[in-house]
């Protein structure tokens, strides 16, 4: 085929009706930094043909004329094949297109090239015991340390304590002085769960279970007689909800003596021999087994001081893969939803960048992370799966921090806001496997902001978090952000608490969560809800909703003020149905025109229903065990209307729903509660809809927690 032909194949997405642009450089496994990059294949010399690295094609379009940058989109094609990354990508605004002339990295064709942030391993050699081993000389004396593997694409966990299940705290000790105003640094654990003796304590972390959150610590010392094990840092908190109290769980990854099951895998710091435990089947010389080298894959890294942002950069049909995570020495805690850890690909002043048909996959954080400065930028129809942490954060926390600080302007600088985001049609699952409280998109300090037609599953905590601040604080930076049409499911899986499918905070007015379905959504304790309007959450409009299958409720206000809830449906949740836990002097919520429908023996209300500040009305509600409903203070329906001026127009019978029982919860003709103005919806509509197409020869992915 000669290069013509081949231009004619390259293409890469572009809107409307006007023909793809061809590509100027290419990049191919097989090609060669010195050449040109201006050919798809080898020319007959052999002379000349594609580049061999992405980073050598990003200088090639830096060097380009400005009025032929200027002519039209510039545009890169990748080869398929694997390309691992030495370092990480690093785009600035040198880098920028335009809106006319954007510049734009895509696959070849149909091709999928993987960037990788891992290095594959060589050369393993079975021993008779079965094990496979492996001498590494960058990983002795802790040259290169990994906390994640990968075998033939599919996520190797190192040995844990306890195999199944938890261990427990035996009791709770107060945090050394130096720690106290930091969190917690110590605990009492029970006789044999944790051994002095051990050789490698040093490489051992704990992973302790709070309520929501989760901390990684590193062990500093253990006091035997005493039974006290403490950290070289602590938690992020000296409140009750970031301490070790009794009865709390824990695990611990990484020690020696547990280890030795099938698929379990060590890397010695010493000597920096790894050795892994097959799965049946698996034969050395067959294996594929990648362990990550870099934290981040892609920076988009603007000036925001500086008013010099990277704009108009486009990411089309590439596969990102193998990130890591690097465990500070004082370990990690952080309040809520993981959101300073940073991500694979990260942006700081990225302006109308998109990522397009993209996958990430095998991270040890995020996948990506919009910081300071970050406007207008979009994903869509991406597949982010295999996380370690969570999938999209969009915002900032308030002050620079981390990832965050990178390029970012002072506190208070108008253009670190962050705003204007998309994602759309992604696939985001599989998250929290290093790290539990991650969610699968998070918005911080950020607005106008549109999260539509993604499906967001298997999580360890919330499926969609919005809004970072908690209370009534004014202006609010959360404002204006759209939650629609997604499918959110298999949240919680009872291992952390106070978690929701979808979670907001703050005062966040023009927000609006409709269209959603969510369900499966199950905490270790209280708090699994479907729609959790949290502490100060103002202003929120949750409509055309509908929630089912969670464990203390279809909805749940912490407090707030002045929200609607909306035409909802909310079915089968096991330990209540609707919550209000705080009574205030304002006006709550308004619940209208909903449909609340359960067949276990729970209450419909639970928490704090006195005083007057709030509405309910024009309701459905039905329960197929008790169809003589009560309301708080043993009142039936006639009482709560008359007594309590609520639900006036609200009915207690049968919805007809088609078919309940196989989670159909479409209206048949005749349901009272489209006699209530109750506007029926396409439940089918929501999600990205479909199998995954970017990744699916990917194995299943296992569980990381119980």
């Amino acid at each position: 085929m000669n290069a013509f032909a081949v231009l004619l194949l390259a293409s890469c997405a572009w809107p409307g009706d006007a023909p793809a642009p061809a590509p100027r450089f290419f990049v191919a496994p097989d090609g060669n930094d010195s050449w040109s990059g201006t050919l798809a294949a080898p020319a007959e010399s052999g002379a000349d043909g594609p580049f061999a690295s992405i980073a050598r094609a990003q200088l090639a379009v830096r060097a380009l004329p400005p009025e032929t940058r200027a002519a039209g989109p510039v545009v890169v094609a990748i080869r398929g094949g694997r390309y691992e990354l030495a370092a990480p990508l690093i785009f600035t605004p040198e880098d920028s297109g335009t809106a006319a002339a954007p510049v734009i990295y895509c696959a070849h064709g149909d091709e999928r090239p993987l960037l990788s942030g891992g290095r594959r391993l060589e050369g393993f050699a079975a021993g008779e015991d079965g094990r496979w081993r492996l001498a590494l000389d960058q990983a002795r004396s802790g040259r290169w340390v990994f906390s994640q593997l990968w075998v033939n694409d599919q996520r190797r966990f190192r040995a844990r304590l306890p195999r199944s299940g938890y261990l427990r705290v035996a009791e709770e000790v107060p945090p050394a002085a130096q720690a106290a105003a930091a969190g917690y640094d110590r605990f009492r654990f029970h006789a044999g769960d944790l051994d002095p003796g051990w050789s490698d304590l040093d490489t051992v972390e704990l992973l302790a279970f709070h309520i929501w959150s989760a901390s990684r610590l590193r062990i500093a010392g253990i006091d035997a007689q005493e039974r006290i094990v403490s950290f070289t840092g602590a938690t992020a908190s000296a409140s009750r909800w970031a301490a070790f109290f009794a009865g709390g769980r824990y695990v611990l990854e990484n020690a020696r003596d547990a280890f030795g099951a099938p698929g379990e895998w060590r890397l010695e710091r010493e000597d920096g021999e790894l050795t892994y435990v097959p799965l049946a089947g698996e034969q050395p010389e067959d294996a594929v087994v990648v362990a990550p080298q870099l934290d981040v894959l892609v920076r988009l890294a603007g000036d925001v001081p500086g008013r010099r942002f990277v704009e108009h950069l486009r990411f089309e049909g590439l596969a990102f893969a193998h990130a890591g995570f690097s465990l500070p020495p004082e370990g990690h805690s952080f309040p809520q939803a993981e959101a300073d850890l940073g991500a694979a690909i990260e942006a700081v002043g990225a302006r109308h960048a998109a990522f397009d048909g993209c996958s990430v996959r095998h991270t040890g954080r995020h996948a990506l992370a919009f910081g300071p400065g970050c406007r207008d930028n979009e994903v869509s129809r991406c597949e982010l799966v295999d996380l370690g942490g969570g999938g999209v954060l969009i915002g900032t926390l308030g002050a620079p921090r981390s990832w965050e600080a990178a390029g970012a302007g002072q506190a208070g600088d108008p253009e670190n806001e962050v705003l204007g985001h998309t994602v759309r049609e992604c696939r985001i699952a599989h998250g929290g496997r290093l790290h539990p409280a991650a969610v699968g998109v998070w918005i911080g300090h950020a607005s106008h902001n549109t999260i539509a037609h993604n499906d967001i599953f298997d999580f360890y905590y919330t499926g969609v978090s919005v809004g970072w601040t908690w209370g009534y604080a004014e202006p609010s930076r959360a404002h204006h952000n759209e939650i629609a049409w997604n499918r959110i499911h298999a949240i919680g899986q009872g291992v952390l608490s106070d978690m929701a499918g979808v979670y907001t905070l703050g005062v966040s007015p023009g927000t609006t969560v409709h269209h959603n379905v969510i369900h499966d959504v199950y905490a270790f304790d209280y708090g699994g809800w479907g729609l959790y309007t949290d502490e100060g959450s103002s202003g929120i409009v949750l409509s055309h909703n509908l929630v089912y299958r969670t464990k203390t409720g279809g909805f749940h206000q912490h407090y707030g003020r002045e929200n609607v809830v909306r035409n909802n449906v909310f079915a089968e949740a096991a330990w209540h149905q609707v919550q209000r836990t705080r009574a205030e002097e304002h006006l709550s919520f308004r619940f209208e025109r909903n449909i609340v429908y359960w067949s276990n023996d729970s209450p419909l209300l639970q928490g704090d229903w006195s005083g007057e500040q709030f509405l309910l009305d024009e309701n459905i509600y039905w329960n197929l065990r008790r169809p003589e409903l009560r309301f708080p203070g043993e009142l039936d329906l006639v009482d709560w209307q008359e007594a309590r001026g609520q639900d006036r127009r609200s009915r207690l019978a049968d919805p007809l729903f088609v078919d309940p029982a196989h989670d159909d919860f479409r209206l048949r003709d005749g349901s009272p509660a489209l006699d209530l103005g109750f506007e029926r919806w396409d439940h089918g509509a929501a999600g990205a809809g479909g199998a995954p197409r970017l990744t699916p020869g990917l194995p299943p992915v296992p569980a990381a927690f119980e």
